[in-house]
Parts: C-alpha cells; sequence; structure tokens
C-alpha cells in the first residue's frame, strides 16, 4: 500500500535543533517531487520546504531559509528535514508530501509528525 510515514518530532527548546524523516512504502520516491509542510495550531498549512525528484535544487520559505534543510536518500526511499535554531513559529505539526512538479497538485500526504516547541 502507498504510506508516507514521518518521524522525529518532538519537544525541543527555542534555538534548538531536531531532524524529521519522512519514509515511504508502496511507491518509489525517485519518480516525485517532494515536499515537506507545517501547520500551525488554528491556522492554514503551510509550504516549508521542497526537492525536485533528482535532488537537484531546493526551495524553502522565507520564514525558514537558512535553519531547514531538506534532502532525499532515493536509495532508502526517505526524505529529510533539518531545522536548526527552532522559533516558536515553529511550533506546529509537519506532513511530507510526494507530488507534482506543483505544490499544489496530486500528492501522496504522510500523518504527520509534531514539533512542540517550548521554553
Amino acid at each position: 500500500q502507498v504510506q508516507l510515514v514521518e518521524s522525529g518530532g518532538g519537544l525541543v527548546q527555542p534555538g534548538g535543533s531536531l531532524r524529521l524523516s519522512c519514509a515511504a512504502t508502496g511507491f518509489i520516491i525517485r519518480l516525485y517531487y517532494m515536499r515537506w509542510y507545517r501547520q500551525a495550531p488554528g491556522k492554514e498549512r503551510e509550504l516549508v520546504a521542497s526537492i525536485p525528484p533528482g535532488g537537484w535544487t531546493t526551495n524553502y520559505a522565507d520564514s525558514v531559509k537558512g535553519r531547514f534543510t531538506i534532502s532525499r536518500d532515493n536509495a532508502e526511499n526517505t526524505v529529510y528535514l533539518q531545522m536548526t535554531r527552532l522559533n516558536l513559529e515553529a511550533l506546529a505539526v509537519y506532513y511530507c508530501k510526494a507530488g507534482a512538479p506543483s505544490p499544489g497538485g496530486f500528492g501522496y500526504w504522510g500523518q504527520g509528525t509534531k514539533v512542540p516547541v517550548s521554553s
């Protein structure tokens, strides 16, 4: 079955770091753009980072640029999000998505992992 499973979320202090992972089963992520989204309480889901099938480039939201790094290991069928210098704005549920070149297009979604930033 097609499935994306995020892991690595957990409580972290402001200024701390976490690495999230997203492991795929049932399909090959090498064929897909991979993206990370986050949804803060009471707010809309927003695109945080994206990486194309071959990993030749990356894109980030201005709010996380310079602090977050998206990467992929196609051989392991896994995508990562390294997060550093976390602030309270990072408090959210983080989701990965395998999709088309357009962010709003077709995609497979994971169930999400929480990043509760607290002092």
